[in-house]
Parts: C-alpha cells; sequence; structure tokens
C-alpha cells in the first residue's frame, strides 16, 4: 500500500467529515463516491476541454443533432487518443467555486454536460437527490471547493492507486454500517497472488506478439481484479490487446467500474450492472481468464424460483447448493464461460479462473448434498488445479480463512489427475496498523514464493518460527541459521502437496445391526395394548395362556406361535382385523410386549431364495473387493443362509450409523478391518446406492486442509511438565506468603 494511496485516501474521508449532520457515517458514500468519479474524468478531460467546447459551439449553431460521436472522439488524452468521452459544459471543478450561491443548478448542468455514456453511469449513482440535500444543508459548496483542491488525473493518480482508494473508502462505508458480512473488497496483495497464479503458467503464450486477452470479473466490485490482470499482461507485453469484461449487482460499484474502463480507454471491453446468478450480461461470450471474489455466504433464495424453472444451472445439471450460500453458483457461472479447448488447436485455447472462496465450498455438505456434487463434477472432470489456503484477517471486514481455487480446463499433462493443495497460513506479516479487519498482509517474498511452489507443482516445506505460545512469528523458505530467543523454536512445515483427484473423494456406506427384541407380556404393556385394541382381550388372553408371561428372546419363533394362537381362535372370538386396520394391530402388538435385547434373536424382515439376490460387480464400479466365499460375501450385506433360502434381518433404527470410505479402498475391505472386528453382527446397506455410478454407497468429495497438512507434535516430555507444575506451584505459594506475613 503506497503512501500516496493512504494520503489521498484519507483526504477525502476527511472531506466526508464535512457531511456529519445530514448524513450518517454509512450514508457517506452516497456523496463522496460519485464527487470522486466526477473529479477524475474532469481531470482527464481538461487537456482537450477547450477544443471540445468550441466545436460542440459550432456543431450547435448548426443546428446538428447526435454530436456525441463527434465530440467522444475529439476529446483526447495526453497522448492524443480519443477518449471515447466528453463533457460539453462551460463549467469545471474550479469554475463550480466562483458562484457559491448557485452551485446547485451549476453542478446539474455540469454533469448533464457529459457525453451520454457517462451520464447513463453516472444514473446509478443517484446523485441528482444529493446534489439538492447537500444544497439545503449548505454543505454542497464546502465539499465541491474541497474536491477541486486535489489532482486526480491518471499521471497524478494511477488506475492501481486509484482502484485502491476506492476500496479503502467502500470499505470504510462498510465499516461505519457495520457490515461484516457478504461483500468482502480484496486485498490487493491477495488480487496479485489471484493474477500470478492464473497468468504465470501462460507466460510464453501471453508474450507472444500480437496476442489478444479477454479477462472477465463477474463480481467486479471497483475493478481492482481487472486492472491488476490488465497491469500484469501488460507489464510482460506492452502490445497486448486486453479486453476486460465485469459485472456487479451494487450500482455503486458498478458505477465507479464503469467508469474506471472508460477512463482507461478500454472500448472494447464492458462493464454491467446485474445480478451474475440469473442475469448473464455476456450470453455469447466465453473468456481467457476469469477471476472473482463473489460474496462469501451469499443468501440465493430470492433467484431460487427463477433458477428452478431452468433445466439446468449454466450447463450443470446435478444438485445446487444450500439455499443460504449460494458461492459455488459463481463458480459454476464461471466454468460456463470456458473457452472449448482441444490440444493443438488455436480456436479452442481452454480458459483458466481464479476464484476466492471461504472454507465453506471445500467441505461442507456430505456425500449427495449439492455442494459435494458440484465438487464432484468438478473433480471428476479433472478441472481442480489447485487451492491455496491463506492466513486468517487478511480481509477488510472479515477475519476467516480464505482459499483461492484455481480451476481449469486445460491442465498441463504433469497435472492431469492431480489436485495440488497449498497452505499458506502461516506466512503473513502482521500489520503495524490494522485496516478494518485487516491485520495481516502477504509480503512480496511471501507471494512469490506461493507463485513458485504452484509453478513447481510438488511436494515441498518451508520453516517457521513459532514462540512459546506455538503462534507463528516469522517464516522461511530454508532451515534457518539464526539463533532464537528462549521458548521459542524453528520447526519444518508441509507447505504444498499434490494428490490424487481420487484422494479427496469418499464413499459413504451405511452400516445396519439387526433388530434383537425380547417379548414378554406385563401388567403394563396389557394395559397399554388393550386400551388401544379393547377388541382383541380375548385374543391376548389366549396368546398369554400359550406362551406365559415370562420373556422370550426369539421374537420370531414368538410371532409364528401368536400367529397361529389367533388363527385357531373360535369366530365368535375377535381376531386381527382386515387390511390397514389389521396391520395397525400388529404393529401395537409389537410395540406394546417387545423391548430391545441385545441378548435377543435377530428380527428375520424377509426371506429370499438364493437366486433372487445377486451382489454383483455393478455395485462395486472401479473396486477391487478381496477374495470371499458367497456366503462371508453375502453376510456382509446382510443375507443369511437357512438351507435354500437367505435370511434378511430386520435393522435397529439406533443402531444405524455411516461410514466414510476413501474411494481409493473397496469397501467390502474396508468393513472386515474397521467395523467387523468391533461389531461383528453388523452389516453393509446395500439399497443405499449413488446416483451416478449405481454403486453401494454415495459418493462424496471434500477437501480438507486440515487433515492434509497434519502434522503431530508429540506431547513434551513429562519431566518438563512436572518441573513447569513445580515452578509454578513455587510461585503460588511464594505469593501466598507475601500477602500472609
Amino acid at each position: 500500500m503506497s503512501a500516496s494511496f493512504q494520503q489521498l485516501a484519507n483526504f477525502i474521508w476527511s472531506v466526508a467529515d464535512l457531511l456529519r449532520g445530514p448524513y450518517r457515517p454509512p450514508q457517506y458514500e452516497r456523496v463522496m463516491l460519485p464527487l470522486t468519479v466526477l473529479r477524475r474524468f474532469d481531470a482527464v478531460l481538461a487537456p482537450s476541454k477547450e477544443a471540445v467546447l468550441k466545436r460542440h459551439a459550432e456543431l450547435s449553431s448548426k443546428g446538428i443533432a447526435n454530436i456525441d460521436a463527434i465530440l467522444n472522439n475529439l476529446a483526447k488524452d495526453e497522448d492524443g487518443a480519443p477518449l471515447g468521452f466528453h463533457n460539453h459544459s462551460q463549467l469545471d471543478f474550479y469554475k463550480l467555486k466562483g458562484d457559491p450561491d448557485n452551485i446547485g443548478r451549476h453542478l446539474a448542468d455540469y454533469i448533464n454536460g457529459f457525453s451520454e455514456n457517462i451520464r447513463k453511469i453516472f444514473e446509478r449513482f443517484e446523485f441528482d437527490k444529493e446534489i439538492e440535500k447537500l444544497e439545503e444543508s449548505n454543505r454542497l459548496y464546502q465539499v465541491v471547493s474541497q474536491f477541486a483542491e486535489i489532482d486526480l488525473h491518471p499521471r497524478h493518480v494511477d488506475n492501481i492507486t486509484m482502484g485502491l482508494v476506492f476500496e479503502d473508502l467502500i470499505r470504510r462505508f462498510n465499516e461505519a454500517a457495520n457490515e461484516t458480512a457478504g461483500d468482502h473488497f480484496t486485498p490487493r496483495e491477495v488480487i496479485q497472488l489471484m493474477v500470478n497464479l492464473l497468468l504465470q503458467p501462460d507466460t510464453s503464450v501471453l508474450t507472444q506478439a500480437g496476442v489478444i486477452v479477454t479477462i472477465c470479473d463477474p463480481a467486479c466490485g471497483t475493478g481492482g481484479m481487472l486492472a491488476e490482470a490488465q497491469n500484469w499482461i501488460r507489464a510482460h507485453n506492452d502490445q497486448a490487446t486486453v479486453k476486460v469484461f465485469g459485472q456487479d449487482y451494487n450500482p455503486r460499484s458498478y458505477a465507479v467500474a464503469a467508469s474506471d474502463l472508460l477512463i482507461k480507454g478500454h472500448k472494447d471491453g464492458q462493464v454491467v450492472l446485474g445480478n451474475t446468478l440469473i442475469n448473464d450480461p455476456f450470453p455469447d461470450h466465453h473468456f481467457d481468464y476469469l477471476l472473482a471474489n463473489p460474496p462469501f455466504g451469499v443468501d440465493w433464495k430470492a433467484e431460487k424460483k427463477i433458477i428452478d424453472r431452468w433445466p439446468n444451472f449454466r450447463g450443470y445439471s446435478g444438485k445446487l447448493p444450500r439455499i443460504n450460500d449460494g458461492a459455488l453458483l459463481f463458480l459454476l457461472y464461471m466454468m460456463s464461460k470456458f473457452q472449448d479447448y482441444k490440444a493443438g488447436d488455436r480456436n479452442k485455447p481452454g480458459s483458466r479462473t481464479a476464484v476466492v472462496f471461504n472454507g465453506s465450498p471445500l467441505f461442507i455438505g456430505g456425500a449427495g448434498s449439492g455442494e459435494s456434487e458440484i465438487r464432484r463434477w468438478i473433480i471428476e472432470r479433472d478441472q481442480l488445479e489447485a487451492i491455496i489456503a491463506l492466513p486468517e484477517q487478511m480481509f477488510y471486514n472479515t477475519g476467516i480463512g480464505t482459499f483461492i481455487w484455481v480451476v481449469t480446463n486445460r491442465k498441463a499433462d504433469h497435472r492431469k489427475g492431480k489436485i495440488q493443495l497449498i497452505d499458506a497460513r502461516e506466512r503473513y506479516t502482521p500489520m503495524k496498523r490494522s485496516l478494518g479487519d485487516k491485520r495481516r498482509y502477504l509480503d512480496q517474498a511471501a507471494l512469490d514464493a506461493v507463485t513458485q511452489e504452484h509453478g513447481n507443482c510438488s511436494d515441498t516445506s518451508s520453516w517457521v518460527r513459532l514462540d512459546k505460545d506455538e503462534k507463528p512469528q516469522e517464516w522461511s523458505a530454508n532451515k534457518p541459521r539464526k539463533k532464537v530467543l528462549e521458548g521459542q523454536k524453528w520447526v519444518e512445515r508441509s507447505t504444498s502437496r499434490v494428490l490424487d483427484n481420487a484422494d479427496f473423494g469418499y464413499r459413504r456406506i451405511t452400516v445396519l445391526r439387526p433388530l434383537r427384541l425380547r417379548f414378554q407380556i406385563t401388567e403394563e404393556a396389557r394395559e397399554r395394548f388393550l386400551n388401544t385394541c379393547p377388541e382383541l382381550y380375548d385374543g391376548l388372553q389366549a396368546v398369554q395362556d400359550t406362551l406365559g408371561s415370562e420373556p422370550l428372546l426369539d421374537w420370531n419363533d414368538t410371532w409364528k406361535t401368536v400367529q397361529q394362537v389367533f388363527k385357531n381362535l373360535p369366530d365368535d372370538v375377535g381376531s386381527w382385523a382386515k387390511g390397514a386396520k389389521g396391520t395397525a394391530q400388529k404393529k401395537i402388538f409389537r410395540d406394546c410386549f417387545t423391548v430391545v435385547d441385545p441378548e435377543a434373536a435377530p428380527v428375520i424382515a424377509k426371506r429370499h431364495k438364493k437366486g433372487d439376490v445377486a451382489i454383483g460387480s455393478e455395485l462395486f464400479p472401479q473396486q477391487t473387493l478381496p477374495t470371499l466365499n458367497a456366503g462371508e460375501l453375502y453376510a456382509l450385506f446382510g443375507l443369511h443362509t437357512e438351507g435354500k433360502a437367505l435370511l434378511e434381518y430386520e435393522p435397529d433404527p439406533a443402531l444405524k450409523d455411516t461410514e466414510n470410505i476413501p474411494l481409493k479402498e473397496d469397501i467390502v475391505s474396508y468393513v472386515l478391518r474397521e467395523v467387523r472386528p468391533y461389531v461383528a453382527d453388523a452389516w453393509i446397506d446395500r439399497e443405499t446406492l449413488d446416483e451416478q455410478d449405481g454403486g453401494i454407497g454415495k459418493v462424496g468429495y471434500e477437501i480438507n486442509f486440515n487433515r492434509v497438512f497434519f502434522q503431530y507434535q508429540p506431547p513434551r516430555p513429562l519431566h518438563e511438565i512436572d518441573a513447569e507444575l513445580a515452578g509454578v506451584e513455587q510461585r503460588i505459594l511464594d505469593l501466598l506468603r507475601e500477602v500472609t506475613e
């Protein structure tokens, strides 16, 4: 962050203090953003203003209409390039100061003097309402006078610095409004890292003569990411043609970005206002590169009704994420804008995207959920290249951890079938002065290290200096030789891991155990049953006469006896009713006279003929099962041989459980190793199948950084702990002695 940026932002914020009274701090942006943009336009147009005024007078005297195009071409920057916009008002910021009594009318006339393309953008600021309010409160002249004193011409304030100013102002406005979630403007060093990850691998292509590059940010805010990407390309190839496209749903952010685009002279680019989730402003466009920081945890309830009517979402036809977090929908949109890819075909170059998410899209949602299915769709198409974990407290409006995803449909050969994870969570540098929630930043060394690790695509490690509380204080790519303070230490940390796609997948199976019921007729149970089914009094008495009142541990045999007793009842004695009522009576009978007992025999649910049930290979896609005989295999799936039949037990709903089995392992070996030794009667539910591959269990994907980068740290020796405790006890005794003596 440059001093000029800080100074300029602080100056504009000091001007905003003039608004105190008629405006509350969260409302300052209604005035400060449009005035800043207006002053920058004023500075840019100054060199050719006289020529534009002269030509406007000539054309007006001749009664010529539709003169915008002529004047837009006449307005030029200092290099003589047409700006594509103009202002034909006789006024400018300095002249506005000359008539304090009519400042409101003059400012409105000045704005109306802009070309149509500027007026349309400015309408989004709704600044006409603020002019009236400012004039009524006697603040307008003071504010305009202050702005006239600053020079925002690009030769003094470049586009990057201007973008930083805008983002800093918006951050302050959001903080004043206590807006701590949703929109988080991206720190410049994070943008720089994203751009490096996105563009660095294509350096050889981007430096070629005559290259044309298209870049899109579907949640562009004030356009900072687009600006940084342009600068990277131009720094490597000043002859490159860069076309930028953006969209944002916030009218003021859109207006800032659209204004900046015009000032930069991007006639082929476009920034539009709208909701990316439901409005595609570029339906016929596909882009070389896309990058974005979409809102975290965005609720898409308002868009759901529209999206539900679509046959798919941007080419993805699977389940969608939960309603309170639509972050992954932005990524799906960005992937829908990929160019087709075919190796060696210049007309099908493919695309790359980098996007910032919080931690939720990595792991939220189990197998079969919308989030898991989207991760699966991306990974099984082999389009997830890398994920970089950033330090916490990096963003202005939130302290949560964030991650950069790099996704592409043209992976390099050495990356195919692989995903790289880079852990940069401990590579931060503390800021001397925090900016909102931002207390840390990535210095150039950290940016270079992560960029290099991504380029190398290999397992690497670095060194971190920890204080006595195990908190990171410093990092180094190589093992440092310098000494540390007492209680501190250098430790080696894994920082880059390259893993197979399948390492992130699992198959969630349902593990069942048999229901075991003990039967007993007690007075309490009799009363419950007869209160509901009094018509079966004689039948119940007959059952009790036959079975007695002692507990019975085999419900299967007991139920056979009960059925036989009811069958043998005299015609004039009430038996089971017909149809649904009879089914209900039998259920009530079992509920009243049975309890779960682990010592009881399993309850048989069904009997199958052996030939009616098949456990075929189609139920185990991409799995190699261990060698088992038929009986052993069938038993693992809840089928037990009884002569020529297969018994299937009724599962106990209270003992139902799930297991997540890595995709690289077959479910049978896993259950034999991890389940059966501890629960001998458990079996795998064979009816819960994956909707895509038809295999037993549901396939899910998650990316767990903590598990991948976990490094076991053995506990300290007991003698050290004992010595420390003894020292603490002695200090306590010494303090007590001071008090009592």
